[in-house]
């Protein structure tokens, strides 16, 4: 055990893929975790079941990270429920495939894409702060786009997550004084339910990436949880890249 029991930690997009591996990781740690999902209740409550099952404590919260007001409301009902707020993690993202060249991209899913992916997060840290105790953590999940380019048509994408690559760095700066400690976990090619399954494309995707297989959303969860912990202390302003060695 990494010394979280009764830490409290509020995920964004946390009832699948990353997200759930994030909420996971941390529950196993003793951790009281809060997560928000914008669609799909049944994912997000049968989460909920299996880690209330192992004892851990566990709330689910429907808001859109886009929304301020319902990030708002969402870490008020954080503080009702645990009344503390220890450690804040921001998984909450979207992907849209944009070739610059691209004739009539879809404007409004890019800008989705932005207000979710940047301002989204930073509305987010900006209402958490606040409820933050000294000492507390803010972890991002950025993305190894934002280093190695996978695949044509992720320039928006890879750019959005290099700006929040950039905020880490200045948030870590602006709550120093609290010993709040903000870093990024930039993940690789990581096997959830989107994962490619035909032969060629796996081979394809796996052929750069050093350790010959996909990350786990479970592998990432560990890092978090790490970085959540007392062992990591000294670490702020920091990237990690949980990625196999793909972008090495």
């Amino acid at each position: 055990m990494r010394g979280l029991t009764n830490k409290v930690a509020f995920v964004t997009g946390g009832s699948r893929g990353i997200g759930a591996g994030i909420v996971r990781a941390l529950a196993a740690e003793g951790v009281q975790v809060a997560f928000t999902y914008v669609r799909g209740a049944e994912p997000a409550q049968a989460l909920v079941d299996e880690l209330t099952q192992t004892g851990s404590h566990v709330l689910a919260l429907q808001a859109d990270t886009a929304q301020p007001v319902e990030v708002k409301q969402a870490i008020k009902a954080v503080i009702a429920h645990f009344g503390q707020l220890d450690i804040l993690v921001n998984n909450a993202g979207v992907y849209v495939n944009s070739p610059v060249d691209e004739v009539a991209p879809d404007e409004a899913a890019l800008a989705h894409l932005w207000q979710v992916n940047v301002h989204g997060t930073a509305q987010t840290v900006r209402a958490a702060s606040e409820h933050l105790s000294a000492g507390g953590r803010i972890i991002n999940i950025g993305s190894g786009s934002n280093i190695r380019t996978p695949y044509a048509g992720t320039s928006d994408y890879a750019a959005s997550k290099g700006a929040l690559a950039a905020y880490t760095r200045g948030w870590a700066r602006d709550l120093a004084p609290r010993q709040i400690t903000v870093n990024i976990i930039q993940p690789g090619l990581i096997e959830t339910d989107m994962t490619p399954t035909d032969p060629a494309t796996v081979a394809s995707l796996l052929q750069p990436i050093m350790l010959g297989r996909f990350g786990t959303a479970q592998e990432v969860g560990e890092v978090v949880a790490f970085l959540a912990s007392a062992a990591a202390g000294y670490i702020t302003g920091a990237t990690l890249n949980v990625d196999g060695g793909w972008s090495a």
